[in-house]
Parts: C-alpha cells; sequence; structure tokens
C-alpha cells in the first residue's frame, strides 16, 4: 500500500510540474532558513552550559534599592570572592575577574598587543579550561604569574612546551612567568583573554580594590553539590550590609545569584533582575523560523486545496471503487512528505553554502554537525514537520468529498474550503508584514541611536591607548600633539565613553546622613576633558593654573539632582576619603551604552599616567593629516609599541554590535517571508487564470480591455493582502513596544511604518499577481474558446 502512495504521489506531481517546482522552491528557502536560525539557537542556548561544573556554577551581582528604585550591577567588591570562600562552607571556589584590557607582551625581540584579564587563583579549577601545561590549582598562586593561551605560546615561543616557566614583560613594566597554557575557546560568547595574571598582582597594584565601597570585578563562585542555591542567595543577601560604609535609610545593597549557564543570555540586569538580553532574541528567532516555515507550508496548502477542483473526481472514481478515508488521507500526505524530501535535500545544501556568509554576519563559527545523531534526528523532525503540516488540510478536506457531489456535475470550491484557503493567505501576509514592520522598527530604533545627540561631539574624536613613554611623559606628548595644526585639543581619560565610570558609594557631602547611601559612577581624567568633547559645562573645567583644582571635582546634572544643593558650584565633595569641592557642573552627555538612562557622574582629575587613554579631537576634513601627525609623534615616543588608535564614532557603535546583527538577520528573513508568500500568489494566480480561461475569452470578445481583466483576477487576492495589513499592524505595535521598552532612550513608532509595510506588501502582492493575469489577458480568444 506505500509502495502504491508513492507511486501515485511521484505520477501527480509530475503532471503537475510547475506547481511542484513553486512548492519545492518555497520548501527549500522555508527550511534552510529554519535549519540556519536552529543552529544560531543551538549555538547561543549551548553557552555558558559545556562546564563540567556548569551546574554548580554561579556569579554573583550586586542589586541596589535607592528609595523604592531598583537597580544591579555586574560588577562587586574586589575583596567579595575570598570573603564569600572564607566565611561560607557551600562555597567551594571563588574567584574574581577583571575586565578586558590590550596589553603590549614582549619576549626577546617579539612584542605583540593581546588581551588581558585578571583572576583568582581558583579560575582554571571552577571553569574546566582545558590547559595543555601547569597546574589549574597553582596557576595563577604566584603573584607574578601569568596564563596564556596556546595561540599566544605559538607566536612567543614556538610551542606549547617551551612556552612554560619563560618570562614576559608587560606593558615594558611588569615582568610574569608563564605558569600555565591554557586552550583558547572559538566562541567570541565566552569570557574573551588571551592571558591571565594573578589576582593577587592585581590587588597590589590597585589602591581602590581594596575598598568595599567600590565594585567593579566581577565575581564567580563554585557551590558543593547538593547546595539549595535560592537558600544560599538568603543566606548572603545582606553580606555588604556590614561592609559597605553608611547603608541604611533610603539605600541598600543586596548580592544575588545567577546561575553561569544563563548569564549569556540572560545578561540584562535591568530593574535589578537577571530577565533579560539576547534570549529575547533567541525566542523571537524561534519564532520566525516557525513563521517562515508555516508560510511555506501554507503555499503548498493554498495550492493543493485550489488544486483540488481537479482532483475532485480522482477522489469521487477511487471512493467508488472502495477506497477508504484513510487510505486517501494517506495518499494526500505521501505526496507531501515526497515534495519535502527533495525540498529538505537542498534545504541543506543551501545552508551548507549560506553557513560561511552567516557566520561572518553573527561572529560565530557555526559549522553543520553532520556527524551528530540529534542534528539528523531534528532534520528527519523538520522533514516530518513540514510534510504532515503541509498536507494535512489539504488530505483531509480532499478525502471528506462525497462521490456524490463531485461525479454528477463539475466541482467547484465554494463555502469553508474557499474560506480556509483565504484565510491562510491572510494569515501567511500577516506574518510577512510583521516580519517587514519589526525591521523598520529594528533600522530606526539603530539610526536614532546612531544620531542621536549624546552631548559630546563624537566626530573626530581619536582614541589611542597610553603605555610606555607616551604614559609616562604624557605631557610633553601632549604639547608636541597641540603644535600639529590639525590637531584641536588633547586629554586623557581612564576608560572609553563606552565603558565610562566606575560604580562607587564612597561619596559624602555636608549634611549626609549616616545611613545614607548613594551610587555614583566616578571616571577619573586629564586637562581639558570639557574642550576635547565639546561638553556643556557651568562653572570650569579643571585648569593647570589653579593648582587647588587637583583636589576638586566636576559632576554631571544627573549627580547634582542626587545632592541635596540648591546650586553645587563651590560645595564640599568628598569621594573616596579625598576632600574637595565643586568646580563645575556638566550638562548630561551620554556614556555607555543607550539602553540605560544618564547616570550620576563624579569627575576627579588625576595627573598620574595611571590612565590608559588619550583623546584627540582634530580639525574636520583633516583626519588623514592629523592621523599621519599623530603616527609620526606617537612612534618617536614609543619606538617599540605599535601605534594603534580607534575612533570614538566606531567605538560607539560597537555597543550596537548586537542589534545591528539582529537587524540584518530580521531584513533577510522578513525578504524571505515575502519571497515565499508571492511565490503562493504566483501560483495561485496561474491556477485562477488557467480555471477561468474560457471566460477571460468570452470577456475579450464582448469587448473587456486588458487593465480590466487584469483587476477582476487580482481584486481578490489583493483584498486578501489588505486584510492581512490590517491584521498585522496591532500585533506589530505591541510587539514592537515591548521590545524598545528595553531602551531607555527610543523611538516612537508612528502610523507610516505600518502603512508603509502594508502597502509594500501589496504592490509586491500586485506584481506577483499582475504578472498572471497580464499573461492570460493577453491570449487570443480564438484559442481559448475553439474546443470544449
Amino acid at each position: 500500500m506505500l509502495v502504491n502512495h508513492f507511486k501515485i504521489a511521484k505520477r501527480t506531481l509530475s503532471r503537475n510540474r510547475v506547481f511542484s517546482i513553486i512548492n519545492v522552491i518555497g520548501l527549500t528557502l522555508g527550511m534552510a532558513s529554519s535549519l540556519l536560525i536552529y543552529l544560531w539557537v543551538q549555538d547561543e542556548c549551548s553557552i555558558g552550559k559545556h562546564y563540567k561544573n556548569a551546574s554548580h556554577l554561579y556569579r554573583v551581582y550586586e542589586r541596589h534599592d535607592r528609595n523604592g528604585e531598583i537597580s544591579a550591577a555586574a560588577g562587586t567588591p574586589a575583596l567579595l570572592p575570598a570573603e564569600l570562600k572564607q566565611q561560607f562552607p557551600e562555597v567551594v571556589y571563588a574567584a574574581g575577574l577583571t575586565w578586558e584590557e590590550p596589553h603590549l607582551v614582549q619576549f626577546d625581540e617579539k612584542t605583540v598587543r593581546l588581551l588581558g584579564r585578571s583572576a583568582g587563583v581558583d579560575w582554571f579549577r571552577m571553569y574546566d579550561t582545558p590547559l595543555l601545561a601547569g597546574n589549574p590549582a597553582t596557576a595563577l598562586q604566584a603573584p607574578n604569574s601569568i596564563a596564556i593561551s596556546q595561540a599566544m605560546a605559538q607566536t612567543l615561543f614556538g610551542g606549547v612546551t617551551q612556552a612554560l616557566g619563560k618570562r614576559v614583560l608587560l606593558d615594558h613594566q611588569r615582568d610574569y612567568q608563564v605558569s600555565a597554557v591554557f586552550e583558547k575557546s572559538h566562541d567570541s560568547a565566552e569570557d574573551t583573554y588571551d592571558f591571565l595574571v594573578s589576582w593577587s598582582d592585581f590587588m597590589n597594584r590597585t589602591a581602590w580594590a581594596k575598598e568595599w565601597g567600590t565594585s567593579s570585578p566581577q565575581t564567580r563562585i563554585l557551590l558543593k553539590p547538593g547546595t539549595n542555591p535560592a537558600a544560599f542567595e538568603t543566606k548572603i543577601k545582606s553580606f555588604l550590609k556590614g561592609k559597605h560604609p553608611g547603608i541604611g535609610s533610603g539605600f541598600s545593597t543586596e548580592l544575588f545569584l545567577q546561575p553561569e549557564s544563563k548569564a549569556y543570555l540572560y545578561s540584562d540586569l535591568s530593574s535589578g533582575y537577571a530577565k533579560g538580553g539576547r534570549i529575547q532574541y533567541v525566542r523571537l528567532f524561534s519564532v520566525v523560523a516557525l513563521f517562515l516555515l508555516l508560510i511555506a507550508c501554507i503555499n503548498f496548502m493554498n495550492l493543493a486545496t485550489a488544486r483540488s477542483i481537479k482532483r475532485a473526481k480522482e477522489v469521487g472514481v477511487r471512493k467508488v471503487m472502495g477506497a477508504s478515508q484513510s487510505e486517501l488521507v494517506g495518499q494526500f500526505l505521501s505526496e507531501a512528505l515526497i515534495l519535502a524530501l527533495p525540498a529538505l535535500v537542498l534545504a541543506l545544501e543551501l545552508a551548507s553554502l549560506v553557513l560561511p556568509a552567516f557566520n561572518t554576519l553573527t561572529g560565530k563559527q557555526i559549522e553543520l554537525p553532520l556527524t551528530s545523531p540529534t542534528f539528523w534526528m531534528a532534520l528527519i523532525g523538520l522533514w516530518a514537520f513540514v510534510g504532515l503540516i503541509s498536507g494535512s488540510y489539504p488530505a483531509l478536506y480532499l478525502s471528506s468529498l462525497q462521490p456524490s457531489r463531485v461525479l454528477k456535475s463539475a466541482f467547484r470550491l465554494t463555502g469553508r474550503g474557499l474560506t480556509f484557503r483565504q484565510g491562510l493567505v491572510i494569515f501567511q501576509f500577516t506574518l510577512s508584514i510583521l516580519l517587514m514592520i519589526g525591521t523598520v522598527v529594528v533600522y530606526q530604533q539603530l539610526d536614532y541611536m546612531k544620531t542621536k545627540n549624546l552631548g559630546y561631539e563624537k566626530d573626530n574624536l581619536i582614541y589611542v591607548t597610553a603605555e610606555g613613554a607616551v604614559a609616562s611623559k604624557y605631557e610633553t606628548f601632549k604639547q608636541e600633539l597641540l603644535r600639529q595644526p590639525a590637531i584641536l585639543s588633547v586629554t586623557r581619560v581612564n576608560d572609553r565613553l563606552s565603558d565610562f565610570g566606575n560604580s562607587t558609594n564612597s561619596v559624602h557631602w555636608k549634611g549626609k546622613a549616616a545611613d545614607q547611601n548613594t551610587d555614583f559612577q566616578i571616571q577619573s581624567v586629564g586637562y581639558d576633558l570639557v574642550k576635547t568633547l565639546k561638553l556643556q559645562v557651568k562653572g570650569h573645567d579643571f585648569s593647570s593654573a589653579l593648582a587647588t583644582d587637583s583636589t576638586h571635582y566636576l559632576i554631571n546634572e544627573a549627580a547634582a539632582q542626587r545632592l541635596p544643593y540648591q546650586d553645587p558650584l563651590g560645595q564640599d565633595l568628598t569621594v573616596w576619603n579625598k576632600p574637595g569641592k565643586i568646580i563645575g557642573v556638566v550638562k548630561d552627555f551620554h556614556f555607555g551604552s543607550l539602553h540605560k538612562a544618564i547616570e550620576p557622574l563624579i569627575i576627579r582629575l588625576n595627573t598620574e599616567a595611571s590612565e590608559q587613554t588619550i583623546m584627540i579631537r582634530t580639525q574636520p576634513g583633516a583626519t588623514e593629516t592629523a592621523l599621519a601627525q599623530l603616527r609620526t609623534t606617537y612612534q618617536r615616543f614609543n619606538p617599540e609599541y605599535p601605534f594603534n588608535y580607534q575612533f570614538a564614532e566606531a567605538d560607539y557603535e560597537q555597543l550596537y554590535q548586537k542589534e545591528r546583527v539582529i537587524g540584518v538577520l530580521a531584513n533577510l528573513f522578513a525578504g524571505l517571508a515575502i519571497v515565499i508568500a508571492c511565490l503562493g500568489l504566483f501560483g495561485l494566480a496561474a491556477f485562477m487564470a488557467e480555471q477561468r480561461t474560457k471566460e477571460i475569452g468570452i470577456r475579450k470578445v464582448l469587448g473587456a480591455s486588458t487593465a480590466g481583466i487584469v483587476a477582476l483576477l487580482s481584486k481578490d487576492l489583493l483584498t486578501l493582502v489588505l486584510l492581512a495589513g490590517v491584521v498585522a499592524a496591532p500585533i506589530a505595535g505591541y510587539s514592537m513596544n515591548q521590545w524598545l521598552e528595553g531602551f531607555a532612550y527610543r523611538i516612537e513608532l508612528s502610523g507610516w511604518i505600518f502603512l508603509g509595510a502594508g502597502l509594500f506588501a501589496l504592490v509586491v502582492a500586485l506584481l506577483t499577481v499582475s504578472i498572471q493575469a497580464m499573461k492570460a489577458a493577453r491570449l487570443n480568444p480564438v484559442k481559448t474558446l475553439k474546443s470544449e
């Protein structure tokens, strides 16, 4: 019986090649897109779960409550990991991790710039990163120890075995001995670094790290198996209350946990809880994959249902000959499954071809897991899903036809069958228009972030890393640059504007209650910050002509609102136990992402050589000249260091790389949805034209124009597309408002977005249908009417 089903299906599909090809193309595009999304989603969901101890690994975060305003941060006091391990027996291991920083690493005559961090001694025992040399327990124990990646060992020493025990020089200042070589993960979403230095080294070099009131590094812990994480979280919740100075009414800080397996997908800490982040895009594209599959399946349903007119008599005859309804259902499902099989093969081939470009776009290294049984099971599931969904309604509809109805007269599709087919077209285009509206909104939000007035001018602003003689002889370097006509201003800061400031609550002012506490961002800078960024300031910037400015502070408007002063200028302010006065209030400017509101900021002057970034303002239109002058000056001061720079605008845009990738993917998938939907319309229009050939001939004989016939054949389908736009608008409006809530600064949805997406779908549908309508309208009536 099964073999017979497949024989009949093969003959039927061969007789209707045009419609079979349309269905195969639609199913191929739908399955290929869904396959790529499946691989991407699978990769996203696997991050953080591959560690041996993944089920017991946690990150410790801070949650702040300022008079009911809840916020959270991944940064914690640098002293916290050691204290947690010492005081709580549930903690097996604990390690701190600092931020990623570029460093110059030198061995003999070889010098390379690589990314490094500091990590606690337990790091390699918590995260089972494969060590190719060295002991996980002692790799980061000695103050001068450094663990390096396999690639770094190959570059500097020629191999893993040659690296162990060798000494390297960091930034021409600090000497370290290689204690371990690890295998670096290829996943860009992991904690990125080329090397790790010991935590004790970081603590010895960093004065503020010894204060409980300053939070910046991350804290990771490994709990004992069997520990209830919720109970342990409750236990450590108030741990910082005795550590932070002055926590009391109106402000509180508490600790909470996040499983390492969820840290990547749930990285959004807005409103004080880790409840959003990339998981939103995983869910979104999972839905998109389903949408694309459904759109492709609907094409099959529509065309099969439309062609039921031609197959009605076949059903009637087979029923008269004794065929049961279940046999007919099996027959039509077999046809759908046969059609889905070549589509699956083509989809697999298409996905393989576009995967390199897809990886380049998403920054991943995904491969088709052809050796994985799970992958092949997923492919079989995809094939069965598409085949069964595509063939379900046509099979049930056609098998239910009564022989007495279809054999005694010409059968026409009416009633529920026609309504269902129209509903499918509406549903199909509703999904397509939803994707188009989402694409437009994402693009507009990205454009808004790119063009928004940030409160400073990011154009013609260049970042250069301060190191070597450029750092130690900064003032001389600065004066040399200012002699160049293409360079307007120079300053230095501790962090780039994309990562400006560290959190501290070690801030005091006149009249502050002992139990009052407020978090501020703090940034150390050199002279001429206001001039270089072109900020607006009430008061004045730090001036080298005023010796007292070295102990004073600038604040932004958000910080001024947190202080009790009606006019903050000249008022006392103590930061990190260093008293001073407020000499200027800077108009709020954006530092960091537009996802977050502007935070209170205190800017302190630091003339030491510790600032890591130099900011240079160039003459508009003289970028190439300024870069050449900057390169020459830099290399004269730092001949041993490679010259590297970055434009502030490019650094700012990297903040939204995730949204940019999502926008491009949304564009691609929305385009595919329209293409697949229009393939179905093309097939329906061709079938309608074929069914009404004689009617068209008669109308032409009676004087109907080509335009009139095109309108006749097009209006029904275009009405369905119009209805789809009406249905899609409120759904898209709600969905995109939910997405935009993730941004503190966002666009407002306007009606033309919805109108434009609907009109675009309508125009594309009109062009698609018109091709077949014009073809039918131009047929010679003599040929269409001469025979029955």
